[in-house]
Order: C-alpha cells, then structure tokens, then sequence
C-alpha cells in the first residue's frame, strides 16, 4: 500500500485473505456451487502449463497473477478482496471447511500457508524437533500453533521482553528468548532444529544462525527494505543453511485449510468494520494488533 518495494499500482484495492459464499457461477464451472463456503488466496491465476504448475506450485510459476496490484490477462490491473463482489477462476478457489468460521479462519490463506509450506517444505514438522520463531506476529503466531499441531517444541524470539508473559502463559510456548540478551541467546546456542524467521526489518541474522544445530535451517519470511548481511562462515562449520518461501500452491492451500480445521489451528483475530479501516491502518504501524485485523465487508462495506 506504501510502495515500499516500487512496484505498487495506483489506485490499488488491498485484499489477498479473502472469503465469503458463492453467488454465482459460470456455465462451465464444476467444482463450486451458490452457496459454498470458499476463499481467495494470494494469487488468481498461472499459465498453468509449466513446470511449477504441473507440480501444484502455481504460487512459483513465473507469470502467476497476485489478487490485487497484479496484471491480468486483459491487462487490466487486479483487484483484491476489499470489496462486495469478488470474481475469481474455479482452480484458484479453496473449498472452506464447514466447522472454521469464515471471520477467523480468513488469515489463512496467507499467513497460514505461508508457515505450513515452508515447515512442510523444509522437515521442520515433524513431531519431536525443536523449532524457534522470531517475531510473535500475524505469521508468528501462526508458525507457532502450526508447530504444535504437529508435535513440535516451540522457542519464541524477541527483542522485547515484553511478550514473553503472553507467548508462554497465553500460548504455552515451550521458551522464550530476547535477542538482544547475549546471555540467553549464549545458553540457547546450537539448540534449534530450525528457526521461522518472519521479521519484515533489518536486523542480523548471525545470532540467530548461531542458535542453530548442525543443519540447521534458518527460513525467512520477511522483506526487509534493505539486504541482511549473511556471514558465510557460521554456515561452512555446522553446514547450516539460509533460505526463503512463499505461500503454497492451491493443493497445498487445500491440504493446509483441512488440516487446520482439523486441528484447530485458528489465527487470533480482531473483527473490524469497512469504516474502522484508516485506524486499524494507525494502530498496525504500531504493532497494535493481535494478530490479524479481518474486515468484515459483508455487513460494513456499502456499496456504491
């Protein structure tokens, strides 16, 4: 929305976790009907023809369409889900579960699948291993409640103490830790099975490479305005690695909703209306939110 990263397209209509019911359908569409539960991710379209999307990775395909700030087949610009009608391709579209409420589970489908394809990808879900989490944000909290659902033990990584009351009495993290602590992070090092690293600002990732075991792998999530500096050495001695992950394809979108669902794994979320936007804007600049505001257009949205 701020063009932080160049390449935003005004005027743009912000929306990529976006769910509501059916009501209509095209002539040739099969897998929806009026009146199903569905949702929109972070994409609507791919070529669907290459490697990437033989495989169920559309999310990777070089000319897959984002849902809004995007170009369209048409070349026109695309739209997201901040309004009262969305139209979307079947394929793109995920079957919402019947027991998740729509309001709640909407964060899913972006923070959700974000934290779910990247721990699957990596092996950091298996029950047993060790996992940190820096930052306990909108995509924090989820990797958290992602990792316990699969068995796993979970250490929270802060800068600020001032969380740590509520990761471990409220979500019953395993552990807590503030970076900027040279002693606790000295006595967690080579600790971590893996760390989700989910900070959008700069900071070094050297400490945090140094909490993990031998190979260790640290993900990033977050898209700092300016390069991390990576210390290569650090990597050599434990062959640790550095990588990265965006949300998943519409299989895995699928996969993780169920599984979710199943599971309870339901972000934390504020309900607001369309007009309460501009201050939920104000107070998420400060970090005042937990940890998903979900527009609720449906009742709040007048429409022209």
């Amino acid at each position: 929305m701020k063009n932080e990263l160049g390449f935003t397209t005004y005027p743009i209509v912000p929306g990529h976790e976006v769910v509501g019911v059916v009501t209509q359908v095209g002539s040739k569409v099969k897998k929806f009907k009026v009146g199903d539960k569905v949702g929109v991710g972070c994409m609507v379209a791919s070529c669907r023809q290459c490697d990437q999307c033989v495989d169920d990775l559309e999310n990777y395909c070089a000319k897959s369409i984002p849902t809004y700030n995007g170009v369209d087949t048409d070349g026109t610009i695309t739209y997201g889900g901040y309004s009262n009608i969305m139209v979307a391709d079947e394929h793109f579209i995920i079957r919402w579960p019947e027991t998740m409420p729509l309001d709640i589970g909407a964060p899913l489908l972006c923070a959700g699948i974000t934290t779910y394809s990247a721990m699957k990808y990596y092996g950091l879900n298996e029950p047993g291993l060790h996992i940190g989490v820096v930052g306990l944000g909108g995509l924090g909290h989820m990797a958290f409640r992602f990792a316990k659902a699969f068995g796993m033990k979970v250490t929270v990584i802060s800068t600020s103490i001032n969380k740590k009351s509520e990761a471990i009495e409220r979500f019953g993290v395993d552990s807590f830790i503030v970076s900027r602590e040279p002693k606790e992070m000295q006595a967690a090092a080579g600790t971590l099975d893996g760390i989700i690293d989910t900070v959008a600002a700069v900071h070094p990732i050297e400490p945090l490479i140094s909490l993990l075991k031998p190979h260790g792998k640290l993900v990033l999530f977050g898209v700092p305005d300016k390069p991390l500096e990576l210390p290569v050495f650090p990597l050599l001695v434990g062959r640790k690695m550095v990588a990265g992950s965006l949300i998943g394809g519409v299989k895995e979108t699928q996969e993780m909703i169920d599984f979710a669902a199943e599971h309870n794994v339901l972000p934390d979320v504020e309900v607001i209306s369309m007009d309460y936007v501009n201050k939920a804007m104000e107070r998420l600049a400060k970090g005042d939110v937990k940890y998903r505001f979900v527009i609720d257009v449906g009742k709040t949205l007048k429409a022209a």
